[in-house]
């Protein structure tokens, strides 16, 4: 039981909210504060139409309720399916991996985790996602796993995974899972929760 989630909102106008986070900690206490954070994020979303305004205002709350140096890092965004627009901001999560025209790019927005410090604003970006597009949304579980020498997975080993792998071959999560398994090799332990969302 760790503190990774990942969460889908049905908001207005039939758009999707997209959650995905990580609580510090491990086992009861990181669980709580994840439990606590969901919460927060579907009483919030209902509210306000801007991602970095709804991260603001759960980091406003979090700091309020949670022992000091605890925090979750969160990434926030809202599809329009209507027309592929992709509203987002960050706190302090991985950058999420697009594919687009065989090539990967991180979709970057700043801001600090949520339940740090009080205050905090978030940037907040847009991407319009075409057909073809597919966006990865990651824990560090992934991208920080050993293989037995010691080498880590790594953020330049994922993209060049993402932008390599073709959609039709199959679930990109899947096909992830496979190279992350043949990286580490036989009798790995796992350190860390890995949690990998798809958009399409």
């Amino acid at each position: 039981m760790g503190g990774d989630f990942y969460d889908f909102l049905d908001l207005k106008d039939g758009r999707l909210g997209l959650v995905v986070g990580d609580a510090t900690g491990k086992g009861m206490p990181a669980a709580l504060l994840m439990s606590t954070t969901r919460g927060m994020l579907r009483a919030v979303v209902q509210a306000l139409e801007s991602p970095g305004e709804v991260l603001a205002r759960v980091n406003e709350a979090l700091v309020a309720e949670i022992p000091p140096s605890t925090f979750v890092t969160c990434f926030y965004g809202v599809l329009d399916p209507k027309n592929g627009h992709f509203r987002y901001a960050n706190a302090g999560h991985n950058l999420p991996c697009r594919r687009h025209d065989g090539q990967a790019e991180e979709l970057r927005a700043r801001g600090m985790p949520l339940g740090l410090m009080p205050g905090m604003s978030y940037e907040e970006k847009e991407a319009v996602l075409e057909t073809g597009d597919s966006i990865l949304f990651y824990s560090d579980g992934l991208v920080e796993a050993h293989d037995s020498q010691g080498e880590m997975f790594g953020f330049p080993q994922l993209r060049r995974l993402v932008a390599e792998h073709d959609a039709e071959e199959g679930s990109l999560a899947d096909f992830l899972m496979e190279k992350l398994y043949s990286f580490v090799g036989e009798g790995w332990e796992q350190e860390d929760d890995i949690t990998l969302v798809t958009l399409q």
